[in-house]
């Protein structure tokens, strides 16, 4: 089965969404996140082996091999390997040399490498086109090697009823307290995980939750009607606006309701 990615168009533009600020901010929240985490685990300037699955359209696969790092892009969407390979073929020879794109399932990652082949392992939303989130976790920390790091990007459980809530739908909040599916933006069938629940089953897996932040606190929730014409922010809008949202995201409680929860987990 395959596992949806989330296709967005040269302009961040998601299909049937038109939220390119709402992308903006979670890719860039993301990114700084997780390169904070690798610069406080690992030595600078080494050279990591990283697993990037579900790629999608290689944003960062390709933003982290030009920061000099070895990386594989895993996705199962022809569509999405054919976007990442385009954009690949326009990085410089040293870039192009430090990636591979394979197409693969993301549950299959424990039987596609070896044990303890990555030194990080992305995946960032894969979890929420899983019904079941355990053995791809399992497989994740299978290949981890010690002292690696896994970067999870999910969907909050319990945030999902301030989309609604904010729409003044007032049934589909009530729904949405109790029942972990919804749809994605791009209308996708989906689901939404739980903070606690994939604590306990990332103890499990022997790759403990070391951190979580909150990702698009005030401008990744889902309301209806569509907002205004999208404008693009000018540099002095955006720096205040990814810093409220920065700050959210590391704040109790504000963290607890963002629509997407950016987890690192290590293998000790």
């Amino acid at each position: 089965m395959a596992v949806p990615t989330q296709a967005s168009g040269a302009d961040g533009r998601l299909p049937g969404d038109a939220a390119p600020l709402r992308d903006l901010v979670e890719r860039t929240l993301v990114s700084r996140r997780l390169d904070a985490e690798l610069a406080a685990r690992f030595p600078v300037g080494r050279r990591l082996r990283v697993l990037d699955v579900g790629a999608g359209e290689g944003v960062q696969t390709l933003r982290l091999a030009r920061l000099g790092h070895e990386v594989t892009g895993l996705d199962l969407d022809p569509r999405m390997l054919r976007s990442a390979r385009d954009a690949l073929e326009c990085e410089p020879p040293g870039v192009r040399r430090r990636v591979r794109l394979l197409a693969g399932d993301a549950r299959a990652t424990g039987a596609l490498f070896r044990p303890g082949t990555f030194d990080a392992v992305l995946c960032h939303g894969v979890l929420m086109y899983v019904e079941e989130p355990g053995p791809l976790l399992a497989g994740l920390a299978r290949v981890l090697a010690a002292g690696g790091l896994l970067s999870l990007l999910v969907r909050n459980a319990d945030a999902l009823a301030v989309g609604p809530g904010l729409a003044g739908d007032w049934a589909g909040a009530l729904t949405a307290f109790d029942d972990p599916h919804c749809t994605d933006h791009a209308g996708v069938a989906a689901r939404a995980d739980r903070l606690g629940a994939l604590t306990a089953t990332l103890a499990g897996t022997g790759v403990p939750l070391r951190s979580w932040h909150g990702v698009g606190v005030f401008t990744g929730h889902r309301a209806e009607p569509a907002p205004a014409p999208y404008r693009q922010p000018s540099e002095a809008e955006l720096e205040p606006l990814l810093a409220a949202e920065e700050r959210a995201g590391a704040t109790d409680p504000y963290r607890a309701v963002a629509p997407l929860l950016h987890l690192c987990a290590t293998r000790d």
